[in-house]
C-alpha cells in the first residue's frame, strides 16, 4: 500500500461509515468506504488531480474531492502519501485541515 491513514483521519472512516449505515444501509455504505479507498489508490499512484493546499491556511499538503468529502494528503519522507484529513464537502473544510493534519 502506498498511502497511509493517519489516527485523526481513521477516525472520520469509522464515523463515515457509521453515518453511511444509518442513512443509506450496509450495503451502500461498504461501497461508499470502498470509493474512499479506490480514490486513496488513486492518489498515491498520482492518477488525480493534486491540488495544492492555499498557503494562506499555513498547512503544507493537498486535497481533492471524492463523493461528499474532501480529502487532504500531504506526501511523507519514504515516498507514501499520508491521507491525513477526510471532511464533509458542504462545509467549509479546509480551515479545519490543521487540526486534522496529524500523521
Amino acid at each position: 500500500m502506498n498511502f497511509v491513514i493517519s489516527a485523526n483521519a481513521g477516525r472520520r472512516l469509522d464515523e463515515i461509515l457509521s453515518a453511511a449505515r444509518a442513512r443509506w444501509g450496509e450495503a451502500r455504505a461498504q461501497a461508499y468506504i470502498r470509493a474512499l479507498f479506490a480514490y486513496f489508490e488513486r492518489v498515491a499512484a498520482r492518477e488525480t488531480l493534486w491540488r495544492q493546499i492555499p498557503t494562506d491556511f499555513g498547512v503544507e499538503g493537498f486535497y481533492g474531492q471524492c463523493e461528499n468529502h474532501s480529502v487532504y494528503w500531504r506526501g511523507l519522507s519514504d515516498g507514501r502519501i499520508g491521507i491525513v484529513a477526510i471532511l464533509p464537502r458542504r462545509r467549509h473544510p479546509i480551515g479545519r485541515f490543521g487540526d486534522d493534519a496529524e500523521i
